[in-house]
């Protein structure tokens, strides 16, 4: 990243519970105006580095500047800055999507009017209807819609679209890409690998509490090698994976799924020689698929398990 303008730069992060390093030891700098994300499976310590940064959790130790401050904690005069979209949102169900959003508007000192909120979010029509009976996608809108009420600089979203199907997902991702254009600056944590590629300037893929990797989705994905992958279904053979060695094949091989991922710039020369070796071995080769790398690659690369394991 170059030196344009950082909205917050984070610096050797920890929080331990115990024996467990939710973070341990985090730094990355979020540019203004751009989409940030967090990537990584459940449990790598997304939610709690977002938490802290939002004033919801106190660090054991690390580094925080904010809107070009130091702070040891997130106050109230951050948090007037800063819109929250949680994990879950528990909103008053017997309240209207317009009330709701007008109780929240009522919590800050400036603010958009809630009208220019309903239309944003795309939930004019629905400004009468109760939480309780809104949609998964309509939901999720209106609790983005709760996090931009007060105009923040800062938007933060841990796993906006989790359990939304494809359309909602999609009406999500166009909602915060016109977020971006109107100049906020988003965070965003997600295990949706496909998610972080298409909305993302810069990510950070963390694991263990730990970020073991970070760039543009493009860089990143380069940076593993291959210009295809081709993944099949296979039985698990010692001698086999040495004879795909011998080979000199790029291939991770998942135990758990019995999965096979070789990454390669010849496609016919790797199928040809992994068809031999399994032919050779009396080895069955199924469901055989070839694409283009992607940053789920990256991570089996890095960890040699994937992302959506749990």
């Amino acid at each position: 990243m170059n030196s344009h303008k950082f909205l917050v730069e984070v610096e050797d992060l920890r929080k331990y519970y115990g024996n467990v390093k939710a973070v341990d030891g985090v730094s990355f700098k979020i540019k203004q105006g751009s989409i940030f994300t967090l990537l990584g499976p459940n449990g790598a310590g997304k939610t709690t580095t977002l938490e802290i940064i939002e004033g919801l959790r106190t660090p054991d130790s690390g580094k925080i500047t904010i809107f070009g401050r130091q702070v040891d904690r997130i106050g109230r005069e951050e948090k007037e800055l800063i819109g929250v979209s949680l994990q879950e949102t528990n909103l008053i169900s017997h309240l209207t999507v317009r009330e709701t959003l007008s109780m929240f508007r009522s919590f800050y000192k400036r603010g958009l009017k809630v009208d220019d909120v309903l239309d944003f979010v795309n939930l004019k029509e629905k400004e009468k209807s109760y939480v309780e009976k809104l949609s998964g996608g309509q939901r999720q809108r209106l609790a983005i819609g709760l996090a931009i009420i007060n105009d923040p600089l800062l938007l933060f979203l841990d796993e906006p679209t989790t359990g939304l199907d494809p359309q909602a997902r999609r009406s999500v991702w166009d909602l915060l890409l016109d977020l971006k254009k109107k100049g906020k600056t988003i965070v965003l944590t997600t295990h949706y690998m496909e998610e972080a590629e298409f909305l993302a300037d810069w990510v950070c893929i963390m694991d263990h509490g730990k970020i073991i990797a970070e760039g543009t989705p493009e860089d990143l994905i380069r940076s593993i090698g291959g210009e295809s992958v081709i993944e099949v279904d296979i039985e698990e053979n010692h001698s086999f994976l040495e004879d795909l060695n011998n080979m000199g094949l790029n291939y991770v091989f998942n135990s758990k799924n019995k999965r096979l991922v070789i990454k390669t710039n010849n496609v016919l020369e790797a199928i040809e020689n992994l068809l031999k070796i399994a032919k050779g071995k009396g080895i069955k080769v199924r469901n055989e698929t070839i694409r283009q790398p992607n940053l789920e690659d990256v991570f089996l690369t890095l960890t040699g398990r994937q992302l959506r394991e749990e």
